[in-house]
Formats: C-alpha cells, structure tokens, sequence
C-alpha cells in the first residue's frame, strides 16, 4: 500500500509518500517547506522596527463595529511588511506525517539532500527506531545545509530571545484571523489544515544526533533491511548523490522514481536502465509539472516516442544521458544571466545572487568568471555562507559522485570545476560571514555576492538586500521564488532590478510516456495531475493506477514465481516423484527454510543423507474408489461406499467405505486425508497398505 503524505512543492521542497511493502513501513523522503518562511518578517533594523501596539488596531482595522447593528464584520487587511510575523520563525514540515505513529516506521529512504532537511524532527521523536538509508554524498550536503540553516536561524533567536511558552501568539486562531488571506493561507494550506505541521527549529545537537542514525550508501550497493527487504540506489541526475531506489524482497519488487534529469552538467546522470522490469513503480517527479522547458523545445502539440529520445543511430538505453551541449537550455540561461550580470557592473551596480540549488551554483559561478575574464573586468566575486569552504572542498574529492565529464577532468589533471583556479588568484572570496573580518577588509564595490537565501528571510541575503534594494544599477538574480511580491515585501520600496530564472529540471511530461514504455514495469502510480496530461494507449504492457494527496493506493507488486537458492551440492542428493495426473515433480527432506539478504535459502539438517528408503512416505491425491474397491475385493476383504450426503458445508469427508468382512473396519476419503479406523493395529497395517499400493508416494 502508499500513501502520498505530500506532492511536496518543487526541486527545494520533494515529495513524501508512506509505503507498505511486504510488511514492512517504508518513510520515502523526510523534506522541509522552506518556502513558508516567507510569512515571516526578517529580523528588523534598528532604524526600522514593527509598528506600535497603538497603531496596530488603527492601521488594521481588522474588527468594525456597526453602531446599533451589534454585528462585527471582518475588513480584508492590506499586505504590507507590517503584515508580516514579527516572531521566531517556526518551520513547516509534512503535517499528514504526524498522523502516523514514528514508532511504526521500519525505514526511511532519502533521494537527495533536499529531503533530509526534516529528518532531525522524526528522529528525536520518543519512541523512534527506524533504520536511516541515504547515500553518503546527499548525506554529508544534507548534514551542511542543515547547520547552515541552524546557523542563520541563530540571529532570530539573539533578537527575539528565548520564547515564553510552546505556543507562539501567531498561532493563536485569533491572531491568525487578522493576517491578511495571503498569509493566512501559507500557514494554514489551502484546506486550512496544515497548522499542525508546523514546528520550532531543531537544534545543532539534534542535527549530529541525527547523523549517527543513518546508514550511508553508494550507487547500486545492496543493502539489506531484516533479512528481508535489499535496498538499492540510482543516481537520478538531479543533484549530486541524489538517487531513486529499488525496494526487493521474495514477492516482488517495486521501483522509486523521484526528481530526475536527463541532463546533468555536474552529478552522475540518469540510471534509468537499472529501474527496468519491475513489478510495480512509483512515479514521483512533481518538478515535470512546473518545468517549461517541454514547450519550448519545440512543437508543443508533437509527441516524442521512445526512439526519439535515443541519439540518431543509436538504440542503447544509455542514450538518454546525451552530454551536456552548449546550445542547451540551461546553458543559454546561464549565458543570459552572466550578460546582465557584466552589463549591471559596467553601469556602476553589484550584483547579489541569492541560490540554494548547488548544481545551479557551481554552473554560474563557473560561467561568472569566465564571463568577467572575457570582458577583462577585474571585479571580485564573494561566496558568503557558514558552509560554502567545507562544501567548496567537499566538491573535489568526491568525483565518484560527479558526472563523466567532470571525471575525465580528474583523469587529465584538471580541476574538477574552474572555480579552484579563481580561488587561487583571488577572484573568489569565500567567507563563512557577513561580518567577519576578511570580508570586512576585502569587501568593494561594485561586486558579485553568491549566499543562501531560504525565502529572503535569513543570512546575509538579508543584509545585503537592505544595502542594495534602492540602488536601480544593481541586479538582483533568484531562481524561481513562487511569490516574488511577498518575497520582496521586506524590502520595499525596490529600485534594484530583479531577474527570475528557472532552470531545466525533472524529466519532462513530454519524455515521461516513453521512459515508462521503455522501463516496462507492470504497474505504474502515477500523480493524478499526470491523468489529464498523459494519453495511454489502450495496448500499453502495463496498468496505470492514479494517486492523491493523503489518500492509500492498494499496489500489486507481486512475481508470477517465488526463487529459492539451494547449494549445487544439495539439489544433487533430491529424489523426484512425478505425479502424472497434477504435472508436478515433488521430493521430500527434512530441513530449514532461512531467509537471508531478501532470498530464501532452503538448509537441511545433518541427517539429510539418510536414505529415502528409510523415511516415511508421504502422499498426495485421493485415492480412486475403483482401484481401491478391487484392491481389497482382492486381498478378501469386502466392503460398501456411503457417499456423504450431508448439507453441512463445513464437512470435508467426501464418502467412507464401511468394511464388514472378515473384521469391521471403515476408511473416510476426505478432501485433504484418509483415515483408517478399526479395533486392531495389525488390521489398520493392512488397510494402509492396500491405500499405499494406489497412491503416489514421496
């Protein structure tokens, strides 16, 4: 069974589903909505500081009271940054995941370093054991991007102090009315549900408590959970050690596709071929469904088929991962942003480049200095953030997790991005803070800052924004903010110009119909967002089963036949029986069935070897009434059939043959055995003989 527990919202925010897989509760990713802290103001200034309680009812005006009427009536509010939370910012995790008991969760899987993000509020939940798997490159960019966000949170904490009770006044129903709907919306969802999935920020040592208790992978490594479940990853191409899974286990397997790319300029690409020919498969890629780049790759109404996704004259499955080309999408907009980022600093501008996305940040930082040294422009680029020099160093001893292109770059001797030969003249700056010292006399301008962001709201970004939002010459560039206006409400008025970019990401929905064609599960989950957009044939090989937000799909993944690993050795010493009537061959030992690596493992016992002549048989099928008549009529023995003729279905006996002559004695025929009754055991030998000679025997 699988429960989609949340769609999630783009490439920072993943899907979440709850799995049941042969008995076993599987947790498929653990992400943090970021994008909500937008409801949050950023830590005031000095010089500007929220409005007074005094001008607080007059300026809302939330509450008219009708004179005579004794009515309230509500008055939409105004947004402004007034509007804003003015607290400790709280964080909002997948509120339908605090429906399920953590103490019930058997494993949890994470596909990138965006899904580990609310892993530290599982695990120090009481009475939480899951076993933790993720790969070893997304585990140690999580376990960064998580300090980091603890870091930067630490001002909100310095500013506001420590909070007075376990419930903020924001989260108060009164408080909450007033906000205005845009907020209110944010915080409570669209169905006014999600207040329960908010929560205060983890601490550092929830972090490192965090990290001991998972379990580190490498791409296509077994690994094996209970003896039962073998876990294995595949790159996904989406971010470096990202991945997507295959779950096996003696009934079946089932296969987890989350955010893919085709194209990866800097982690190891696509591994679709290993996600072939399973018995079902979840389609997870909700990135498809915001990303433009199908509609502009061509004719929007020409469909693609398997062929078309294969390089010309090629047939091989490893086509899809084609290399990165210079007329590319992603390239041209990495070309666009540079260009304006040259123009902004020739005008006398600087320029703040607030991107969370690593991939998306080694690729511009990469094109940025190139760009600045083909215009001869010695202008310094900043990299500001508490993780940037760990992550920086990171990058170039893990070229196992990188993508063929960058590799071969390790094999001839070169960098493994352009960056380090910049940090050795200079021209980059990485520093761990706003403030720190180096920075501080280093810092000039007009400049080129690179920092995180998590919605504008925390971490140097802040700062800077404040610095240059009034400046008309300089440049603003973000990747896709969902509300640019409230995202920017901080800061107004905003004078600086501001470029929004979305880069490629995900499989496409034009590529997603043949890519299951070409994987050939025999079910498919698909998001029901896909049923409108996706037209499959009548004649498709597989069966397509559409899934909702919060609701559980029942899933077949189960083999046509079971495996059983037996020693060579072993099979040798079996002895056959067939059985002509039912067309099966059967043999007969005495040992143990042991599970083992997701395998059963038949063992027998140390006295295997007896001979066959020296067990017991044991028999199968009923005997034939006629054969069975003629063989006592010939050993003298006479008797008479009584069929049973009674209505009670729960009965099993089908007729019993009542012997007079030359001792009583009767046999009952029932459906599943015989039974021989009479009032001496040398009698009951002979009987059983005569039923041994017509019965097939192991």
């Amino acid at each position: 069974m699988c429960t989609c527990l949340n769609k999630g919202g783009g490439f920072h925010f993943p899907p979440c589903h709850m799995l049941n897989f042969c008995g076993i509760r599987i947790l498929l990713d653990c992400p943090l909505d970021l994008s909500s802290l937008i409801v949050f103001s950023p830590v005031p200034t000095s010089d500007w500081l929220p409005f007074e309680e005094s001008s607080n009812t007059e300026a809302n005006g939330f509450l008219d009271s009708r004179v005579g009427s004794g009515k309230r009536h509500k008055i939409e509010k105004l947004l402004d940054a007034k509007s804003l939370l003015f607290a400790e910012p709280w964080y909002k995790t997948v509120n339908n995941l605090h429906l399920w008991n953590s103490s019930f969760i058997d494993v949890v899987l994470i596909s990138s370093p965006m899904g580990i993000l609310g892993l530290p509020f599982l695990t120090r939940m009481k009475g939480f054991s899951a076993k933790i798997y993720i790969t070893e490159a997304s585990a140690r960019l999580g376990q960064l991007m998580m300090e980091d966000l603890v870091s930067m949170h630490v001002e909100f904490r310095q500013f506001y102090g420590p909070e007075e009770s376990n419930f903020p006044a924001w989260l108060k129903q009164e408080e909450l009315e007033i906000l205005p709907s845009e907020l209110r919306e944010i915080i409570l969802g669209k169905d006014g549900v999600d207040l329960g999935g908010w929560m205060p920020l983890y601490s550092a040592a929830d972090v490192k408590d965090c990290m001991l208790k998972i379990h580190t992978i490498n791409y296509a490594e077994e690994a094996c959970y209970n003896g039962t479940l073998v876990i294995k990853a595949f790159s996904s191409g989406i971010e470096i050690g990202s991945c997507n899974w295959i779950l096996n286990c003696p009934k079946g397997d089932i296969a987890y596709l989350s955010g893919s790319n085709f194209i990866s300029a800097h982690a190891m690409p696509f591994d679709f071929h290993n996600l072939q020919g399973t018995c079902a498969l979840i389609y997870s890629d909700f990135l498809s469904f915001s990303d433009t780049q199908d509609g502009e790759d061509g004719d929007s109404n020409s469909v693609p088929t398997a062929d078309k996704l294969l390089p010309a004259g090629s047939q091989d499955l490893a086509g899809f991962n084609y290399n990165f080309d210079e007329n590319s999408e992603e390239k041209k907009k990495l070309v666009f942003i540079c260009s304006c980022a040259v123009d902004c600093i020739n005008e006398g501008g600087s320029v703040l480049i607030p991107i969370d996305r690593l991939g998306t940040v080694l690729l511009l930082l990469e094109e940025m200095a190139t760009s600045l040294e083909a215009s001869d422009m010695k202008v310094p680029i900043y990299i500001i953030s508490s993780l940037a020099e760990e992550l920086l160093a990171l990058l170039n001893i893990i070229p196992e997790w990188l993508c063929k292109q960058r590799q071969e770059k390790l094999f001839s001797g070169e960098p493994l991005f352009a960056y380090v030969k910049h940090l050795k003249e200079r021209q980059i700056h990485v520093v761990p803070a706003i403030h720190s010292h180096e920075l501080l006399i280093n810092w000039q301008e007009p400049c080129i800052v690179f920092c995180p962001h998590w919605s504008l709201r925390m971490g140097p970004v802040v700062h800077l924004l404040r610095r240059w939002c009034g400046d008309p010459k300089s440049l603003l560039i973000l990747e896709g903010v969902l509300n640019l206006e409230l995202a920017l409400l901080p800061f107004n008025p905003v004078a600086m110009k501001v470029c929004q970019c979305l880069f490629p990401s995900g499989i496409g929905l034009q590529k997603v119909k043949p890519l299951l064609e070409i994987l050939q599960p025999k079910t498919v989950l698909c998001p029901e967002e896909l049923k409108p957009q996706m037209n499959f044939s009548s004649e498709k090989s597989f069966s397509v089963l559409y899934y909702t937000e919060a609701e559980t799909l029942k899933v077949s993944y189960r083999k046509g036949s079971l495996e059983l690993k037996i020693a060579t050795d072993l099979a040798s010493q079996f002895y056959w029986k067939r059985f002509k009537k039912e067309e099966v061959e059967l043999t007969k030992l005495k040992g143990e069935l042991l599970m083992e690596n997701g395998k059963h493992h038949l063992v027998l016992d140390s006295d295997s070897k007896n001979s066959l002549s020296n067990r017991s048989l044991i028999h199968g099928g009923l005997p034939d009434l006629e054969k069975l008549m003629a063989a006592l009529s010939k050993m003298g023995i006479s008797g008479v059939i009584e069929n049973d003729t009674s209505d009670d279905a729960k009965s099993q006996t089908l007729c019993i043959i009542h012997i007079q002559d030359p001792y009583k004695a009767s046999i009952e025929i029932g459906a599943t055995s015989t039974n021989i009754t009479t009032a001496d055991e040398t009698e009951v030998s002979f009987i059983y003989k005569i039923v041994d000679d017509i019965l097939d025997g192991v």
